[in-house]
């Protein structure tokens, strides 16, 4: 028996306000979801953060919609849980619940174990660093039931783990329960596969699908896992996906006409137009004469970059200090200036997308639900 792990798939992200980057995406999870048709999956596993904002694009949830569709029509099951981008601060009912109430996915994120086909799956949905405490309780009532369990046992999370990145963790390995066979892990968008010794089987993130804006532009490969479970030990496979090419180069001006000329032939051969970010090194004296070099490169590119950088910054003294994650320095300088986390978190994970998309009617509806939401908090106030 095989399932394939995804996740991260992020429909819907827009890049650069680009349909381009957009299909990119819905390309890449179609591709995730054929290969799994084709290589005859017995299920699918979503391990969080299906859609980019929590309420996405007509389109992505078509895109959605239709591959859950062609899974079932090939008599493939798959089950799903909630990353922070699917989980709405002003919303009761996420989007993804539409797909379980019509019976084109399961729901499993609210930690009830099921048997299927005799595995035993048990999922939870993301939760927040000051949420991290009550998954203890639940951690020790699902293990005692997988410890129960004959067949194979696969936990589904949405967290970061420490062990695997320090900065964007919010357990340790030793907080989860230790008798799942296999662990399917969302949100950190690297690949990354460990296995522990307190742990009953591998510990795993297949990344994000697609690059993502947080992750910056840097050469990668992207995909998702297949895991045997037909023997007792869980074996993932890593299958790579077809994405576009980005790339960081780093250059001087005494180098750039050579190395954008071999940069040039290089994207020659690419099916897909690159992103293409230069890092000029040391001092530019005519930005105008980057420019005219960088024309060279812009009918071969989807995107093509370029910024200055001091020698500090290019030995790396500087970037220690870098953010590891754009999107969460945002929710700290929010929550600095707005004076609260919830505040914070509803103006970027709610409102900003909205704007950004230019849909200011969705965005004042949101403002509106927003305070009333407020208001119905301040009337349960009691003072004393």
């Amino acid at each position: 028996m095989i399932f394939s792990h995804i996740s991260d798939t992020h429909l819907g992200f827009v890049q650069y306000h680009s349909e381009e980057r957009e299909n990119d995406v819905y390309l890449a999870f179609n591709e995730a979801i054929d290969i799994s048709i084709k290589d005859h999956v017995d299920f699918v596993i979503l391990a969080g953060d299906i859609f980019h904002v929590p309420n996405p694009s007509g389109k992505a949830i078509v895109v959605l919609a239709n591959a859950l569709k062609r899974l079932r029509q090939n008599n493939i099951d798959s089950f799903f849980i909630l990353g922070d981008h699917d989980i709405s601060r002003i919303r009761a009912t996420p989007v993804p619940f539409v797909y379980h109430n019509l019976d084109f996915s399961k729901y499993i994120g609210n930690g009830k174990p099921i048997i299927y086909k005799d595995i035993f799956i048990a999922g939870f949905d993301k939760r927040r660093k000051t949420e991290i405490e009550t998954f203890e309780e639940d951690f020790a009532r699902v293990d005692a039931e997988a410890k129960k369990h004959q067949g194979h046992k696969i936990l589904v999370l949405h967290q970061g783990i420490a062990e695997i990145n320090k900065f964007a963790a919010e357990l340790n390995s030793t907080d989860l329960p230790k008798n799942f066979t296999y662990y399917a892990m969302g949100h950190l968008h690297d690949q990354d596969l460990k296995r522990f010794s307190h742990l009953g089987g591998p510990l795993v993130y297949p990344g994000s699908i697609e690059l993502t804006s947080s992750e910056g532009i840097k050469e990668t490969q992207k995909g998702f896992y297949q895991v045997d479970i037909s023997k007792p030990e869980a074996i993932p496979t890593w299958i790579k996906l077809d994405i576009r090419p980005q790339m960081s180069i780093k250059t001087s001006m005494s180098d750039i006409s050579n190395d954008v000329n071999i940069l040039a032939e290089k994207i020659k051969s690419y099916t897909r137009k690159p992103i293409v970010e230069l890092k000029i090194i040391g001092q530019i004296s005519e930005p105008g004469l980057v420019q005219s070099h960088l024309s060279k490169l812009t009918d071969l590119t989807l995107r093509c970059f370029w910024k200055h950088i001091s020698t500090e910054q290019a030995s790396g003294s500087v970037f220690m200090n870098k953010p590891l994650k754009i999107e969460e320095e945002m929710h700290r300088i929010a929550k600095e200036i707005l004076g609260s986390e919830e505040m914070a978190n509803f103006a970027i994970d709610e409102l900003l997308p909205l704007l950004s998309r230019g849909n200011t009617d969705q965005a004042s509806q949101a403002v509106d639900e927003n305070f009333e939401r407020f208001k119905r908090g301040i009337k349960n106030v009691t003072v004393s």
